[in-house]
């Protein structure tokens, strides 16, 4: 039998049993189930807030993820395959069901299967491979809300950033950037920006139907500068001897509150990770779903999901909770750059925290954490402490297996952890090898592809410097290994 086939975007309607996910049977259509659809390549805030804006129209948000080869089609190559793409849409908190393999022209009878009534997109064009609106049978139908795009952010701004190797994207201090004491431009632009970025932070901090307060948002001053940054000042001692304590970075600081959000409830294992998370990708995306799993399951060891348990905290609480409070700290783009060199961070440290904040793996957020969780550091933690005599370290601090950096000795990075017993290393997982620096590698090994999409983007001398970044990523790897002994003979960092 032939297959069905939509006559206005001519794409094959699916039978039941051949959607690409449940339900398989036409559901009920209501206004308040949304669709929106799109590429969602290497995912950023900018996906995460078109998802935010659609998620406070209704109740449910189905997104429609287009495949690889209908992208590159009508767009150009993806840097991420679906199978990745997928696992970030998943990973949004304010996405309710993810469909693969959507048109990338908007059929109507596909997003009627899905019970949605309308389909949301941000305020900007999207054209197919003849130059028509994506949207136009939509639009035609009365079925389309138009929201806002999230300014200053773009998948074509990421890989411009990578091909011509700018640090421009840099923040110093997320702190004086909010306060408006850091950035371009005069007195009244930065506050007006800083005030911007403040309330993107908390609109990204919202609960599921993007309303209700959820993740807690901190940042953190060190009372001493980090290694990295003491790096060009400190000088080693005569005798070679390990420096004073007076020189050492001890994890003493300040938390500033950002965003209430929700405290840890009772009975909740607290757990930490931290990281760059630059590129927010499927391998961080991964690393927190195990984090998730292995909590679940200790849970399931303690009785967590039994009637009685659940009744219970439903009672007492008004509602069910997971079994763990997952706080992640981030990284400043000084430390990430510090170690990795060239123009990584990608992302700066705004525009990963707004990615880690969004997540719905992720309870709480630390902004500027140091690389080194040390004693003083996790018992400080705000999700943690009471009163200062009751300080208690997480129950467990989490990391994935990396060669990034060493794991013995006094170089490792989570010897406090593991000092206190409550290090964790996650088992490996199929987006292992996803990080930043190999998605970079992605974009130079189809740079002339990249830099084609680029121009029709707009994008300006996307030709110029594209390939001294292999040379220069060559040459970060001899950097980092020579910085790394440079700290662990320093500080021990």
């Amino acid at each position: 039998m032939a297959p069905k086939i939509d006559p206005e975007v001519g794409c094959i309607i699916p039978e039941p049993g051949e959607w690409p996910i449940d339900p398989q049977e036409h559901v009920e259509i209501r206004e308040d189930r949304l669709w929106v659809d799109g590429c969602f390549d290497f995912f950023h805030h900018g996906h995460a807030g078109v998802m935010l804006q659609s998620r406070r129209l209704g109740d449910e948000l189905v997104v429609g993820i287009h495949s690889d080869e209908e992208i590159e089609a009508n767009k150009g190559p993806t840097v991420m395959n679906l199978a990745e793409r997928v696992a970030a849409v998943n990973a949004c908190r304010f996405s309710s069901k993810c469909v693969p393999h959507a048109p990338y022209v908007t059929s109507l009878p596909w997003i009627s299967h899905y019970g949605c009534q309308y389909v949301t997109h941000g305020d900007d064009i999207t054209s197919d491979a003849g130059g028509n609106d994506c949207y136009r049978f939509v639009k035609k139908a009365g079925r389309m809300k138009i929201v806002p795009r999230t300014p200053g952010i773009s998948t074509t701004d990421l890989v411009g950033r990578m091909l011509l190797c700018t640090k421009d994207h840099f923040i110093r201090s997320l702190t004086d950037t909010v306060q408006g004491k850091e950035g371009h431009g005069g007195e009244a632009e930065r506050s007006a920006r800083g005030k911007q970025m403040e309330q993107r932070i908390r609109e990204y901090a919202a609960a599921p139907n993007g309303k209700d307060p959820y993740v807690a948002v901190h940042t953190f001053k060190s009372k001493h500068r980090s290694p990295e940054r003491r790096r060009s000042s400190v000088v080693k001692p005569a005798d070679n001897s390990t420096p004073t304590s007076a020189s050492r970075d001890t994890g003493k600081g300040t938390f500033t509150p950002l965003v209430p959000g929700l405290a840890p409830r009772p009975g909740q294992r607290i757990v930490y990770v931290d990281g760059g998370f630059d590129l927010f990708s499927s391998g961080h995306i991964a690393f927190l779903q195990l984090v998730t799993a292995l909590e679940q399951d200790l849970g399931r060891e303690r009785g967590w999901y039994t009637a009685t348990a659940r009744h219970q905290r439903v009672a007492e609480h008004g509602e069910d909770y997971a079994p763990a409070y997952v706080v992640a700290g981030v990284h400043d783009d000084e430390v990430i750059n510090y170690y990795k060199g060239i123009n990584y961070p990608i992302m700066n440290i705004f525009e990963r925290g707004l990615c880690a904040v969004q997540c719905r793996y992720i309870h709480a957020v630390v902004f500027s954490a140091p690389y080194t969780p040390s004693k003083t550091f996790l018992y400080s933690l705000p999700t943690t402490t009471g009163d200062e005599a009751q300080a208690q370290a997480p129950d467990a601090v989490y990391h994935g297996p990396t060669s990034f950096m060493p794991s013995t000795g006094d170089s490792d990075p989570y010897a406090d952890a593991r000092a206190l017993g409550i290090f964790q290393q996650t088992p490996s997982h199929d987006f292992q090898d996803v990080n930043a620096a190999q998605i970079v590698q992605r974009i130079l090994d189809r740079r002339v592809e990249y830099e084609e999409r680029q121009r029709k983007k707009g994008a300006k001398g996307v030709g110029e410097g594209v390939l001294r970044r292999e040379e220069m990523e060559r040459e970060a790897g001899a950097e980092r290994e020579r910085r790394m002994r440079e700290v662990e003979g320093m500080f021990g960092a």
